[in-house]
């Protein structure tokens, strides 16, 4: 069972509905007691960082999903925001501190091209034995839809992105899964991605 973190940011319908698509098991939800229950972890993410950070605070689901991947080792997903919650901090709101799951800190798009970015991109995967783009060829099409992004320099990213500069368009490390992009939005190979972190 793979449980969607519902904290009222997120585009948790089109998660579960591409789910069950594929006939994988998952729940929208915001209890402790069912996300503790459930085999993996997915946050999706629409919207400002700072709200984003407050909410699952407001939940008091913060330090317990933190719990969670780190000592329980439950795998986890982020989807656009929800991957960048999975940072220390973001550019947007400085003052609020993400799960720091990943060393690095979100940053504002600085080139000539429109932002934010929103469309089709191909991504570069550059880690070869990935386990999100298993059976997914390189460049493939995603859909993406933000302002503020990963830095291409970490040691995390399993592929890359071209909008006026390279960035860090996903990561896998351990049991820690990101997507700056929209899988659920992005057909066929969007839905692989979520078919391989179902698999895990």
């Amino acid at each position: 069972m793979i449980s969607i973190i519902d904290y009222g940011m997120g585009n948790s319908a089109s998660v579960k509905k591409a789910f069950d698509f594929l006939n994988i098991k998952c729940n929208i939800t915001s209890s402790f007691d069912e996300i503790r229950k459930s085999d993996k972890l997915l946050i999706p993410g629409v919207g400002a960082y700072a709200n984003a950070v407050d909410a699952l605070h407001e939940l008091r689901l913060f330090n317990e999903l933190q719990e969670l991947v780190l000592v329980k080792k439950k795998p986890i997903l982020g989807i656009c925001l929800g991957m960048q919650l999975l940072a220390n901090s973001s550019q947007e709101s400085v003052d609020k501190k993400g799960f720091r799951f990943i060393d690095t800190e979100c940053k504002k798009f600085d080139c000539n091209l429109k932002v934010p970015h929103v469309g089709w991109n191909d991504i570069q995967i550059v880690k070869k034995d990935s386990i999100l783009f298993k059976n997914i060829p390189n460049h493939s099409d995603f859909y993406f839809v933000h302002s503020y992004h990963f830095d291409e320099n970490i040691d995390e990213k399993n592929s890359v992105v071209d909008y006026g500069y390279k960035f860090t368009s996903s990561i896998e490390k351990d049991n820690i899964f990101g997507v700056q992009f929209h899988p659920e939005k992005s057909q066929k190979y969007g839905l692989e991605i979520l078919k391989n972190f179902g698999d895990i």
